[in-house]
């Protein structure tokens, strides 16, 4: 996987610890995530000067799936705490590179 940059579309602005980042769920799910087998993810990074993006699997069910599983929606609180978990485990979002991958899955049920 090379660098990864958000599209500003769409993406909402969020301040954690006084720093400023973009965030972004994917709008359409993946076939996968329709069939309700795998959870959704979302994307960060930093608001004025984007390197590595942060890519987070989540326990959430995607909300736009075709088979009408419950969706819980991602909230700021959310993406603050997975922004601290990710700067706690080494990612470092002014570094151009590779995208960080933080896996918050744990408790996602496959419909």
């Amino acid at each position: 996987m090379g660098v990864v940059t958000l599209l500003k579309k769409g993406s909402r602005v969020l301040d954690v610890d006084g720093v400023t980042y973009r965030w972004r769920l994917r709008g359409r799910p993946t076939y996968v995530q329709g069939m309700g087998w795998g959870p959704m993810y979302f994307a960060a990074e930093l608001a004025d000067e984007p390197g590595a993006t942060l890519i987070v699997e989540t326990s959430h069910t995607h909300p736009s799936n075709w088979v009408g599983e419950p969706a819980t929606p991602i909230l700021p609180a959310e993406v603050t705490k997975a922004i601290r978990t990710a700067l706690a485990g080494g990612w470092r979002p002014a570094e151009r590179g590779k995208p960080f991958l933080l896996d918050l899955s744990a408790g996602f049920k496959p419909a």
